[in-house]
């Protein structure tokens, strides 16, 4: 009789084991799972950012325009997605912080890489002070052309040109540094997602 109830306890315990085990690999399974979500989303931004700069070089103002509101819907709903990711991480389903803040990080990263990379182009549009193109609405034309943008160059007006160039240069090497240390920061973040998404699949 102690040798049946002995093989019972053993046989419950394996099978505790394998429920275990199983609930422990389905966990792992969803945790890819959403891991693959999130890299789809920062696909679709790595996208988004292709068309908007293509737009940006080929496409008149009206039609930009209209390409930036898209843009601006696509990148809001990419931030809805990974906002839902990040708050299942953190539920006590799965209770890995370490995941939620890594997807936290991307969101900051993405939201600066946003903001400055509109700066860049802010900036382009509008070009170098020394090199912005005039409007000649307001000159006045008798039998020739009466330039009113013609003034006598003193040196403190090509001070004052010089400085205005030199503060444009600063701002758009400035904005241009800050969307690259976004992209390597994001991408380091991306290597971590691929390197948790391997161990996980190993196990």
């Amino acid at each position: 009789m102690e040798d049946f109830e002995e093989k019972v306890k053993i046989s419950e315990a394996m099978d505790t084991t394998d429920v275990d085990q199983n609930s422990s690999s389905s966990s792992r399974l969803q945790i890819v799972s959403l891991l693959r979500q999130f890299l789809a989303v920062q696909q679709r931004r790595a996208e988004a950012y292709a068309k908007l700069k293509k737009g940006f070089t080929e496409l008149g103002d009206s039609a930009y325009q209209q390409l930036c509101n898209e843009i601006t819907v696509e990148f809001s709903d990419c931030s809805k997605e990974v906002l839902a990711l990040e708050s299942t991480f953190l539920s006590p389903d799965y209770c890995r912080n370490d995941l939620a803040s890594l997807l936290r990080s991307v969101q900051v990263q993405e939201k600066q890489k946003l903001h400055l990379t509109a700066t860049v182009q802010v900036l382009k549009k509008a070009g170098r002070p020394s090199e912005r193109l005039v409007s000649h609405e307001n000159c006045k034309f008798r039998n020739q052309h009466e330039c009113v943008h013609v003034h006598e160059i003193t040196e403190a007006a090509g001070t004052e040109e010089a400085e205005a160039d030199a503060e444009y240069d600063n701002a758009m090497k400035e904005a241009i540094q800050g969307v690259q240390d976004a992209v390597t920061t994001i991408n380091e973040h991306l290597e971590e997602v691929r390197y948790e998404i391997a161990a996980l699949e190993e196990n």
